[in-house]
């Protein structure tokens, strides 16, 4: 790995500044990482080597994170995120979603197709190389056509020196202030070691999704395979035999989603004002209706849990960013460091006065754009939330094909569907014709009656019919099925509304944030992180508790006892009954989640947080609700990654299943 020595030219201007970072904020490339900021503040120094075997062990999978934690390919993840394999490999006998797995032998470990584990090998700054195929007096159109073609070739060319099973990327940072070049080796034969029942690994399901202390044995192994064999993999994080305890220094190496942190105060304002409000509204609606619905009966609770959890879970974030965005102390903040910027960008000669104009122009368009929001969000941002069926068939109308995912999804239930489909049937009759063909699409119907007849009338049930219908534009149009024309109908509203809000916000919120993200770049440098891209970044911080919002002291642990203390055997709150047989063999003291102050994100879900010797000693599975607004803007105040400690893995595999092979491969002793 080459460490990033180049830093901007800082006029005098920019040096009365420093960055608005907080406590522990930072997701920091590796290339990048703020070693003098650590020994400073806590004394510790970490060293390359420490970095290079974080970096060499921390892996990528979809939708989150791994690590490997035996030199024989053995990974370590959330329990969540091997859902899909768990379901693919489950047959009429064993629902291993329900009944966990366990493989005690590697001939008997299964494979996760789809899968995949990405390792960042190296990386290289490429700033020069990528600015350079375009002049900077270059129209954008053609500088961006000459950047890319130029971006193209740095990855095939490195591609093609690093050999099969490697791939390259150009990543931007900064908004392009600077380009990096990573390169990853990718094992595409990963198979699945063990997973704990659903159960056990999201206790508490929804209910505690939005709150910690939280009682979840969300971990899971898979092992990663080269040549038919598994993969040696020297660099491996090694089991912590002490684990945590509150005030430990700890480092989180993940891939964390898109931030927007670059995010003008008018933007806040705006989703503070207008965007989230309505979403969180909207959301509790379709909730309050599905719960009601799963009162009613078993059968209904069964057949409305996975669509209530993934609305409550994008309540959840929906929530926590609005609570945090609603503090004021979080956009004051903010508008002092941008005031900060902007007086240092006037009084810079090279910029000048002009430059602050980017501000202004953006607080204008949001007040432009504010009385589109509403039909924005309803007919093309979030139309129908909680339908599986409108959305099969406004991605066949829109796209012409389907998402894997979406193209073998099982058949909804009809009940389901319909309550969610007239409730957005009931939001686009409040919206009038101004903003959708409102007579087209309940053609004389009530929305109940509508949302009726296209969910029972629909052919989008059967996989088998989505498969023939994606790919054929012809077919599509002709169809006469009713959730397709219903999709067809709603398309024109939603195009119409598309190009409004790119015309009044859209390309104007692009340019202003290259704008603003060079400024910072120019102002900063490396002593600034880059917003995060998905790719692999580091963070550390604390163990800690905090105080909640209600006044009530959080402890930074929890534990075993904890979990049979929440434990009612019902809804939520129930765990296999192999573990309320369990409760008396095992040490209720025992930890088994923690929190700490790591600026975490969506892809940090199964990272892992390591102590200062770099062993392992947990694994991230969540955010508390008050981590949300850290989209936007870091605060260590009441933020907080939620993660599994190893002590609790460790006696869950020893003592709930008996994976014996499992804890001798990870050196724990018994």
């Amino acid at each position: 790995m080459k460490l990033l020595h180049a830093i901007p030219i800082i006029t005098a201007a920019f040096c009365a500044i420093a960055p608005p970072l907080g406590a522990d904020e930072g997701l920091w490339p590796y290339n990048q990482f703020p070693k003098d900021a650590v020994k400073q503040k806590y004394d510790f120094e970490v060293t390359q080597a420490f970095l290079d075997n974080l970096r060499l062990a921390a892996v990528r999978i979809p939708g989150g994170s791994a690590s490997f934690v035996s030199p024989n390919g053995l990974l370590l993840t959330n329990q969540h995120l091997v859902a899909g394999c768990l379901a693919k490999i489950s047959t009429a006998q064993h629902d291993y979603r329900k009944e966990g797995f366990y493989a005690s032998a590697q001939a008997s470990e299964p494979a996760c197709g789809g899968i995949t584990a990405s390792v960042l090998t190296s990386d290289e700054e490429v700033t020069m190389k990528v600015k350079a195929a375009a002049k900077d007096n270059a129209p954008a159109a053609q500088a961006l056509e000459l950047r890319n073609a130029a971006i193209a070739k740095i990855e095939k060319d490195c591609t093609d020196k690093a050999g099969t099973g490697h791939h390259c990327s150009v990543v931007k940072l900064f908004s392009g202030g600077r380009y990096d070049l990573y390169t990853y080796k990718t094992y595409s034969d990963v198979r699945l070691v063990f997973a704990p029942e659903a159960e056990i690994a999201q206790f508490g399901h929804e209910r505690d999704a939005v709150t910690y202390l939280r009682y979840g044995l969300d971990a899971a192994f898979l092992r990663a395979y080269e040549g038919g064999k598994p993969a040696a993999t020297p660099h491996y994080l090694k089991w912590s035999g002490e684990g945590v305890k509150p005030g430990d220094l700890v480092f989180a190496a993940a891939n964390p989603e898109l931030t927007s942190r670059a995010a003008t105060s008018a933007q806040l304002q705006f989703l503070r004002d207008s965007v989230l409000p309505l979403q969180v509204t909207r959301l509790q609606a379709v909730i309050a209706q599905l719960a009601t619905f799963s009162s009613k009966s078993d059968d209904n609770r069964r057949a409305a849990e996975p669509v209530l959890q993934s609305l409550l879970s994008e309540y959840k974030f929906a929530a926590g960013k609005l609570i945090g965005l609603r503090d004021d102390r979080l956009v004051n903040r903010k508008t002092v460091f941008e005031n900060k910027i902007k007086r240092a960008v006037e009084n810079d000669p090279k910029l000048g006065a002009n430059a602050t104009k980017v501000w202004d122009e953006v607080a204008m368009a949001y007040r432009m754009w504010r009385p589109f929001d509403r039909p924005y969000e309803i007919i093309e941002a979030e139309p129908a939330p909680g339908s599986t069926l409108y959305e099969i068939a406004r991605q066949l109308v829109r796209n012409g094909t389907l998402d894997p995912a979406l193209e073998t999804a099982p058949a909804p239930n009809d009940q389901v569907e319909i309550l969610v489909l007239a409730r957005w049937m009931d939001e686009l009759k409040a919206l009038g014709d101004k903003d959708a063909p409102l007579k087209a699409i309940l053609n004389g119907k009530t929305p109940q009656q509508a949302a009726e007849a296209a969910v029972m009338g629909t052919m989008l049930k059967d996989p088998a019919n989505r498969k023939k219908l994606a790919g054929n534009a012809q077919a599509i149009r002709a169809s006469d099925d009713p959730m397709i024309k219903m999709a067809a109908l709603i398309e024109d509203s939603a195009k119409k509304l598309r190009k409004t809000r790119n015309d009044a916000i859209g390309s104007l919120e692009a340019s202003a944030e290259d704008k603003i993200a060079g400024y910072r770049f120019r102002l900063f440098g490396a002593s600034d992180y880059p917003d995060a891209t998905g790719t692999p970044r580091v963070e550390y911080g604390v163990v800690k508790g905090y105080t909640d919002r209600a006044g009530t002291p959080t402890p930074p642990t929890d534990s075993f006892g904890g979990l049979y203390y929440r434990t009612n055997n019902e809804g939520p709150y129930q765990i296999p009954q192999h573990w309320v047989d369990l409760k008396s063999a095992l040490d209720l003291e025992m930890p088994l989640d923690f929190v700490s102050t790591c600026d975490v994100g969506g892809g940090d879900y199964g990272s892992p947080v390591v102590n200062k010797a770099g062993e392992l000693v947990g694994v991230t599975f969540d955010g508390n609700l008050e981590s949300m607004p850290d989209t936007y803007l870091y605060s260590d105040e009441q933020a907080r990654a939620v993660h599994v400690a190893v002590q609790g893995i460790a006696q869950a595999l020893e003592k709930a299943y008996n994976a014996s092979a499992l804890l001798a491969e990870l050196g724990v002793s018994r």
